[in-house]
């Protein structure tokens, strides 16, 4: 990729090479890195086996198996043989991480070592965080940390967060159809229109809805047109929000996507937002049975299966069907998420007739530690064991696993080829969406990082789902998200939730 540089280029070659010589005496006690080896770093397996930690126990609350809980439980397992620590892993649903250690952390409590949860939780949980210790915030392996994700880690320039993974939103497909000349030929001829990556949700609408219900790949089972994350609670939000993003994103009108900074107005019932909720309530119609409860691991199950023509989401569903032994290895691709023929603008309150697209960076998931740990060092050298070179790049090629890519050398097109057999092509597009989304998006949105974050995102996802039942029309559905988003201001403060507002709102203009 011609973006990548030197120094990144060169340092693959070094921990390659670091892998090679000392790949065979772990790799062979621990398999999951057998296509890396050990790669050489203050973290790394041979480094990790000279602690003696005998004696002290390690406890973690991680989400449920297997995104990101089978990880963490895998790597506590090798950790604890490493080191000798006793380590006690708690796998908690996504719903309940937020609370799970909220609420001791406000009684002045620490049954947790480390918590996982999402990035967004950074500003409710920073208080009761232990910040990373600057010996982990200067070694090599963070400064291969991409600068949107130490950001992401960091508040106020203090890294509070380990980083452990890197999340955007963006568009899967099945390349073998999409790109298939006779489904091309049998697309036009029925519809009149060109079957081609949709550049917009109304088109990803009509193709997924064609695509709907018949054995399009001729595998004896039927095809579904979109496998999409709708289960309430589970990470729903999210998904509401990438489909929001090219509709409600205006560049024209800097100043806010969730709310007026200004004023602090909620924008979540505006006509763009609406417009989303109202194409989503028609995707019911092209996912599969039972797709209205899709959790995140479904949709990685579903797409990643080969049951599904389009996903939309983390990089897991398209991981998964990149893994060896998937039916559809190297017939997938990706893009940027779809955009809009029209997006709202505030200002005028009139739609601007132009077409706009914008990346959701979803940050995803994050560890920290907690303040009143009495095992600081052990947990941050856990956290480092868990994200070393030789581990991330096993876990980033299991998609069941939730972690992808955040480092620099992640976007290396050789480094999928070459260790996990992916072509050439699809391995180019990959890194190349992924990394224009770090570097050339101008128009994009971040996560809501604010006090009361739990509060707005579940309100989201109350309101969202009531839709998608067909129980309130989209209109409805957000004006009573967007009452309850006023109440919770309300109760947090408007000045509290308006200076951490600025912050994310700073990044999405590019002020920072």
């Amino acid at each position: 990729m011609k973006r990548i540089t030197l120094a990144v280029t060169s340092m693959l070659v070094g921990v390659t090479a670091a892998g090679i010589a000392a790949g065979d005496k772990w790799s062979d006690q621990f398999p999951h890195i057998k296509n890396t080896g050990d790669i050489a770093g203050e973290c790394s397996y041979e480094s990790m086996s000279q602690k003696d930690y005998s004696g002290q126990t390690l406890t973690i609350n991680t989400h449920a198996v297997p995104v990101m809980g089978e990880p963490t439980a895998l790597h506590a397992e090798q950790f604890s043989a490493l080191t000798g620590a006793e380590v006690n892993v708690i796998h908690t649903p996504a719903g309940d991480l937020y609370s799970k250690a909220m609420i001791p952390f406000q009684a002045g409590q620490a049954p947790y070592d480390i918590v996982f949860g999402f990035s967004n939780f950074i500003r409710d949980w920073m208080a009761y965080l232990e910040p990373v210790p600057e010996y982990y915030v200067n070694m090599r392996q963070m400064q291969d940390v991409t600068k949107s994700h130490i950001d992401v880690a960091s508040w106020d320039g203090t890294m509070m967060q380990f980083p452990i993974d890197g999340d955007r939103h963006y568009l899967k497909y099945r390349k073998d159809v999409i790109d298939n000349p006779e489904l091309q030929a049998k697309y036009l001829a029925e519809t009149g229109n060109e079957l081609r990556v949709p550049q917009t949700w109304k088109e990803y609408a009509e193709i997924a809805a064609y695509f709907n219900g018949w054995d399009w790949d001729g595998d004896g089972e039927l095809e579904y047109g979109s496998a999409e994350v709708m289960k309430k609670d589970d990470l729903m939000y999210a998904a509401f929000f990438s489909r929001s993003v090219a509709y409600a994103k205006n560049p024209a009108t800097p100043g806010g996507f969730f709310f007026d900074l200004d004023t602090m107005t909620p924008l979540i019932n505006s006509p763009g937002f609406v417009e989303a909720l109202t194409d989503w309530v028609e995707a019911v119609n092209y996912v599969p049975p039972g797709g209205i409860n899709f959790s995140l691991g479904d949709e990685i199950n579903s797409f990643g299966g080969g049951q599904a023509l389009f996903s939309f989401s983390w990089d897991d569903a398209f991981v998964a069907a990149m893994e060896d032994g998937s039916a559809i290895k190297n017939k997938v691709g990706v893009a940027p998420l779809p955009g809009a023929d029209r997006v709202w603008n505030r200002e005028t309150g009139a739609w601007d007739e132009t077409y706009n697209q914008a990346p959701y960076i979803v940050w995803g998931w994050a560890a920290a530690v907690a303040k009143k740990s009495k095992n600081h060092e052990l947990a941050f050298d856990y956290l480092c064991f868990f994200s070393n070179d030789a581990n991330h790049q096993a876990d980033i090629a299991i998609g069941r696993f939730g972690v992808n890519p955040f480092k620099k050398s992640d976007f290396v097109p050789d480094i999928y080829v070459e260790r996990q057999g992916w072509d050439q092509q699809i391995a180019e597009e990959y890194t190349e969406t992924l990394m224009d989304m770090e570097e050339k998006s101008t128009n994009r949105v971040f996560p809501l990082r604010v006090p009361g974050v739990f509060e707005f995102t579940s309100a989201v996802a109350t309101g969202t789902s009531k839709a998608l039942a067909g129980q309130l029309s989209p209109q409805e559905a957000l004006d009573e998200v967007a009452a309850e988003w006023e109440a919770i201001i309300e109760r947090v403060g408007v000045d509290n939730v308006r200076e951490a507002y600025a912050v994310g709102v700073a990044l999405e203009d590019n002020l920072r």
